[in-house]
């Protein structure tokens, strides 16, 4: 038995150190060490905005690192307490070493997330297609199944925009969402959602179908990576329409930025000042431009094509809930026939579908 639990360790050990070199365990524990550093030095906060950053990015570093460094260890002391060779353990070994064992599985889910952007965190943008209310109704039930699936994976959501319909639902919203491998984990809901449903809006109750567009964008906070010329970009500035006080709705606080290579074009008015959402309307800009730039295999910023990131034509996943019951990538072809748990947040099936059908 002592020697079978041994051989299982070692096993494990090894799967262990291919996972650890792979991921860049050891390079992101020293890049860890040098930004508690930083953060622990009062004068990093004479730029709130970059001690902000920093500790944003040391708490991601640190929830990815973490779980590989406890296992570890975990398996050091395992190693040790089999090598006593006490026969009253064994027992008791031999289920924490399957309980190391399940771990390892859960966290080699990691090694998925593998692209250039999977790492950070994402920008959520929700838009109501054509159909009135339905479909704004239908951009709200899609919006409350993401917040509902961060709440289950315990990911910071941060409300940036949000345009409420007129009779019910949204027009748009948009948040910020950030944790370990967010945007890894959220790049697959990328594309059109189609709702097919008895409508609750027309007096006849007759089937209606709805679209509404989703967009995941990656959280690209320097230009490092996405290098944007200045004579390419339009800035407009105007009397932001949103909540956050008189002094917001009195000023040219809104900015809206178009890049006219691409005429993609990014508002933002929720921040209290032009500066903030000028900021905050780059970033998005980045993770736009970098998303359009993997969907057009471009080599660079300079050779994207004009058009729109994921397209009305990028029909991705069908809701159906009348005549029957079922929800369906167009992609994977995975389905559930609960539609009902999916829309309340449960989307681990489609993303794992997603992630292991696109493992490169």
């Amino acid at each position: 038995m002592q020697d079978k639990l041994l051989h299982r360790i070692d096993s494990l050990r090894t799967q262990l150190d291919a996972a650890w070199a792979k991921l860049r365990i050891d390079e992101k524990s020293a890049q860890i060490t040098e930004l508690e550093a930083e953060v622990a030095d009062p004068e990093i906060w004479s730029n709130p905005d970059h001690a902000r950053q920093q500790n944003e990015t040391l708490a991601r570093l640190t929830d990815e690192v973490q779980p590989w460094k406890l296992l570890k260890i975990q398996l050091d002391d395992l190693t040790e307490l089999i090598a006593i060779g006490d026969e009253d353990l064994i027992t008791e070994l031999d289920t924490q070493l399957t309980a190391s064992e399940q771990t390892f599985a859960e966290l080699k889910k990691s090694l998925r997330f593998n692209g250039k952007y999977d790492s950070l965190g994402a920008i959520l943008r929700i838009t109501s297609g054509a159909g009135g209310t339905e479909a704004m109704d239908w951009a709200s039930m899609l919006e409350r199944m993401y917040l509902r699936f961060a709440e289950r994976h315990h990911l910071k959501v941060t409300c940036l925009e949000r345009t409420s319909g007129e009779e019910a639902g949204i027009k748009t919203a948009v948040y910020e969402i950030t944790g370990a491998n967010v945007y890894g984990l959220l790049k697959s809901e990328h594309g059109v959602h189609r709702l097919v449903r008895l409508s609750p809006f027309n007096a006849d109750n007759l089937r209606q179908t709805s679209f509404a567009l989703v967009e995941i964008l990656p959280i690209i906070e320097t230009s490092d990576d996405i290098k944007i010329n200045d004579k390419d970009l339009r800035i407009d500035v105007y009397h932001s329409g949103g909540h956050g006080g008189q002094s917001v709705n009195t000023t040219n606080s809104a900015v809206r930025i178009t890049h006219l290579p691409t005429n993609t074009v990014v508002a933002i008015q929720n921040e209290r000042s032009q500066l903030q959402n000028k900021e905050k309307a780059m970033e998005i800009l980045r993770g736009k431009l970098a998303q359009l730039q993997q969907e057009q295999h471009a080599e660079s910023i300079d050779k994207l094509r004009a058009g729109e990131s994921a397209s009305w034509g990028q029909q991705i996943r069908n809701y159906v809930l009348q005549p029957y019951k079922l929800v369906k990538d167009t992609r994977t072809k995975f389905e559930s026939p609960e539609p009902e748990k999916v829309l309340d947040g449960e989307l681990d099936d489609f993303i794992d579908a997603y992630l292991e059908n696109n493992l490169a």
